[in-house]
């Protein structure tokens, strides 16, 4: 009885926990179906409204598909975007190297870039017009501006070492043997924690200032030297004067022997000396220039004329127009006389013959009018280690020259304003160029190109 009572308890007891599980496990279901139910109608409310492009469909590739497409119309907006923005940088970057290659043609400055292998990379226009070479580019500039110029000693040591040279001014003989002074910048081009790359080169033509300078300091040495000089050349004459008295009458008391010799001599020697002292004074004393119009033609045909009479086996003719300049027509006769006479003279003994051309230019520079006449031969040219010296007084290459002449001449167009320069011609030869303000009366000054002989 008591097993029975214990398995009878024992079928309640498992009744009872059945219907407890039963019953557990419909709240859960049911609570697990509310919670299923709420969060779909809450992505159904959020794909509505954040998805409403989105096509709605059941079947899955459909929608892969449509969600591929919407990022690829995404990539491509994108790219567009950037398609737009690389042209818009391209401009302006193009719109940066005109500008630059603008710059860069038309500073007046003269600019060279030269890479760390030695060769230029890069030259503006002025460059070339203050080197007199054409073509610098993709040239190695020991070649272009020569093994042993002073130019090229600068910008190798900057390559080398890293120096900076800040105005400095170096000596540059173009192709056609010209004679230039340069004012030069060069600095070193650094990439790359330091490493030289190259050099850039800044260059200016100081020729016509240096010759200025020269003319200011010559004009104030003529006239120390003509103070000095004039009492001391006054007293020379005299001196020499009286030698020339005595040695007249010694000849006279000695009609022959080798008294007579010597009183001959001593008047020989005592008239190259009065000679040399009265063009001295031509030189030292200070000029009375006159302000008066002088036209030119009329002198350059008067010089052909007497140099053609004096050597006549020498072909001396004169071309283009010549204007008038204020001054003194007997001093510029003189000048032009000499200049011609010596032009002759270097090419009396040419192969074809001498041939001498005087030929005038009118210039306008900055509303200014000169006159250019250049005096051309076809010698044999001016030595390199003479050309400096032309102008120096008492030097001179002949045999019975006195040394003034070319003095003499510079120092007559310097008081009428103007300058005396020289050069070699590259076809041989030389050329001496004048160049003289115009008298304010003759407009007719116009544009005209370099001589190019």
């Amino acid at each position: 009885m008591f097993a029975a009572l214990q398995i009878e308890n024992s079928q309640h007891m498992w009744t009872v926990a059945l219907g407890g599980g039963f019953l557990l496990f419909a709240v859960v279901g049911a609570i697990l179906y509310l919670l299923r139910r709420f969060f779909q109608d809450t992505r159904a409310e959020h794909a509505s409204s954040t998805l409403a492009a989105a096509p709605r469909t059941e079947n899955a590739s459909a929608f892969m598909a449509a969600s591929m497409q919407g990022v690829i119309q995404k990539l491509r907006e994108q790219e567009r975007e950037l398609e737009r923005l690389h042209r818009i940088e391209k401009e302006r970057a193009e719109q940066t190297e005109r500008l630059s290659e603008e710059v860069t043609r038309n500073m007046p400055a003269g600019l060279l870039v030269v890479n760390s292998t030695g060769i230029i990379s890069s030259a503006n226009p002025a460059a070339e017009h203050v080197l007199g070479i054409r073509g610098l580019g993709f040239r190695r500039y020991s070649e272009a501006l020569d093994e042993d110029s002073e130019l090229t000693a600068l910008v190798a040591e900057c390559l080398k070492t890293g120096k900076i040279f800040r105005r400095e001014e170096v000596k540059h003989s173009s192709p056609g043997g010209e004679a230039r002074r340069l004012g030069v910048t060069i600095s070193p081009i650094r990439r790359d924690e330091g490493k030289i790359n190259g050099a850039i080169c800044l260059l200016t033509d100081l020729t016509e200032l240096a010759a200025l300078q020269q003319q200011v300091q010559l004009k104030e040495n003529l006239a120390a030297l003509g103070e000095l000089s004039a009492g001391i050349a006054h007293e020379f004459k005299n001196a020499l004067a009286t030698i020339s008295g005595y040695a007249q009458l010694i000849r006279g008391e000695t009609p022959e022997g080798e008294a007579h010799d010597y009183a001959q001599n001593i008047l020989e020697q005592t008239r190259n000396i009065t000679h040399v002292v009265t063009e001295f004074l031509k030189y030292a004393r200070p000029l009375d220039i006159s302000t008066e119009t002088v036209p030119l033609q009329p002198i350059v045909d008067r010089v052909v004329s007497e140099v053609g009479e004096a050597m006549p086996k020498i072909r001396i003719r004169s071309e283009g127009p010549f204007g008038s300049v204020a001054g003194d027509e007997g001093l510029l006769r003189q000048a032009f006389l000499n200049l011609a006479r010596n032009a002759a003279e270097a090419c009396a003994g040419a192969a074809n013959g001498g041939r001498v051309l005087i030929r005038g230019e009118a210039v306008r520079q900055n509303d200014n009018g000169f006159q250019r006449v250049t005096i051309f031969d076809n010698g044999t040219g001016i030595p390199a280690d003479v050309r400096e010296k032309l102008f120096r007084p008492f030097f001179t290459t002949k045999a019975s020259g006195t040394g003034l002449g070319l003095a003499v001449v510079q120092k007559i167009i310097v008081q009428h304003g103007g300058q005396v320069r020289a050069r070699n011609r590259t076809e041989g030869g030389a050329a001496f160029i004048v160049t003289l303000p115009m008298s304010s009366e003759v407009p007719e000054a116009v544009e005209s190109k370099q001589v190019e002989a």
